[in-house]
């Protein structure tokens, strides 16, 4: 099979699941093995192409010209091929339990439901392998788009609250900052191309530069950046299936994706170091790790707390981008893949409490680890992961950003991830420790489960694999790093 074929199919995959949910409608059963059928292909569909990446290949395909001499264009590098992986496998273990959570909180509108997932995964796709900025700033809009109204499903005033800040700011910003900046790009460099080196390179002055680079940084809201970083926390009127949608498998990641890829392939790590942007940049991004962080200490909803840790986590892909080195931009890609597995296990776990006992607040879960043993303790895993403790993945992320903020002589950025590790032990530890707790005498109804048998299984086998995942990825990292070298260059 030819390498556009591939590409091809990768695209009309997500496409053909939302026709086949939409067509079977009626039938639940047959509706949700397509989702899953789908997203199975879709992954070894990326794990092909991902293997044909790294034996070197030239993997590309490009539409005829529009306007302008632009072009829908799609190539796929290490990077892109890592974000596929990542975004399609997820998917597959989030179609799984999204099966079990809808069900076990009988919520309606399923079908819409594994559309617009269908669709949003369209859009990942299309941002994964976009090659050149054209490209990427439309499946960007895409998948914008197509999560507002999973963000809406619940369909109350709180929802619909919520998608509006959602819609409103990933539009405006994009809109505002993140276009303007693509123009400008175009009538400098008379091309949108992604470039080895940068297409910018040489090509614009410090202060251009900087302008430009404030503006992709704000434009690309996805990436959560402060101050436009409240449509994440009011994002999670969602249900628990479109959070870890947002925060581990397509939209956030998309969003911090870009800014590696624009950092890599229009700027160059060259130009990136020596414009004073970059610092303005790096510092919003410090400034946002911790800030998030003690916003997130302050959160008695769960959702809430881990919403408010992405934006925090986020913000290290921005700042290992800034810090214009080898081991930081390494260590940017690897805590795209390992934040993704942890954080969805976080959400997985949040959605089967919620599922099993209808608790939603962190001070209404002591003593419910007894009753869900592997849910808890996977939240234990997957927190020991975000913190940064061996042997999980997220250990070797923290690392790389460090050896970077060593080797560019950013120490205060040294100091911000150490606050931020501490800060991570104080708001994620006491949901794992307080649950596994023996529950007080006076709260023994909390330990009374809405559902009689606990979690659905479908909800809890998801979780217990990403859970796994974070163990896999500590030992699996010099596979990861091996395959992303070419991009940041020679590692050191």
């Amino acid at each position: 099979m030819s390498n556009e074929l591939l590409i091809s199919l990768i695209l009309l995959v997500p496409l053909l699941v939302a026709g086949a949910v939409l067509a079977l409608n009626s039938i639940p059963d047959v509706r949700e093995a397509a989702t899953l059928v789908g997203a199975g292909a879709l992954f070894i569909l990326c794990t092909v192409l991902a293997i044909r990446t790294g034996s070197g290949q030239e993997i590309a395909l490009e539409s005829p010209d529009i306007a302008l001499g632009l072009t829908f264009a799609f190539k796929l590098e290490p990077l892109g091929a890592m974000f596929a992986m990542i975004a399609s496998g997820l998917w597959i273990l989030n179609s799984l339990y999204s099966i079990g959570y809808m069900r076990g909180s009988r919520e309606r509108n399923q079908t819409r439901f594994y559309v617009c997932f269908g669709l949003a995964l369209f859009g990942a796709m299309g941002v994964a392998m976009a090659g050149n900025l054209f490209t990427l700033f439309v499946f960007y809009e895409v998948l914008t788009l197509s999560t507002y109204p999973l963000v809406a499903h619940k369909g109350d005033e709180n929802a619909r609250r919520g998608a509006r800040i959602y819609l409103l700011t990933l539009l405006g910003t994009s809109i505002g900052f993140l276009l303007m900046a693509v123009v400008w790009t175009f009538a400098i460099a008379g091309s949108l191309d992604f470039v080895e080196g940068g297409l910018l390179a040489g090509k614009v002055g410090p202060a251009l530069g900087s302008v430009l680079l404030l503006l992709f940084a704000f434009g690309v809201g996805k990436a959560a950046l402060m101050p436009f970083h409240f449509w994440l926390p009011n994002a999670m009127v969602a249900p628990t299936p479109v959070s870890a949608l947002l925060h581990a498998v397509a939209v956030v990641k998309a969003g911090v994706f870009t800014i590696l890829k624009v950092s890599v392939y229009i700027f160059g790590l060259d130009l990136l170091s020596a414009l004073p942007g970059t610092e303005i940049v790096m510092w919003v991004g410090c400034f946002t790790i911790v800030v998030a962080s003690l916003i997130a200490l302050t959160k008695d909803n769960l959702k809430a707390r881990l919403a408010y840790s992405t934006v925090s986590q986020l913000s290290y892909v921005t700042v290992g981008a800034m810090l214009a080195n080898t081991a930081g931009a390494s260590g940017a890609a690897l805590q795209i893949a390992m934040h993704a597995m942890a954080k969805i296990t976080l959400f997985m776990c949040a959605g089967a409490i919620y599922v099993a006992t209808g608790k939603t607040e962190i001070s209404q879960m002591r003593g419910l680890g007894r009753r869900m043993p592997i849910v808890f303790t996977c939240f234990l895993i997957a927190s020991l992961s975000i913190i940064g403790v061996p042997p999980l993945g997220g250990s070797w992320a923290k690392y790389e950003l460090m050896q970077g903020a060593v080797d560019a002589d950013h120490i205060y950025v040294v100091y911000v991830l150490i606050a931020s590790t501490l800060l991570n032990v104080a708001y994620l530890l006491p949901i794992a420790l307080l649950g596994l707790m023996p529950p007080n005498a006076d709260t023994l109804e909390v330990a009374g489960f809405k559902r009689p048998g606990g979690a659905p299984f479908l909800t809890v086998l998801p979780l217990a694999i990403t859970a796994t995942g974070c163990f896999v990825l500590f030992f699996g990292v010099d596979v990861i790093s091996d395959f992303i070298s070419p991009v940041f260059g020679a590692r050191p």
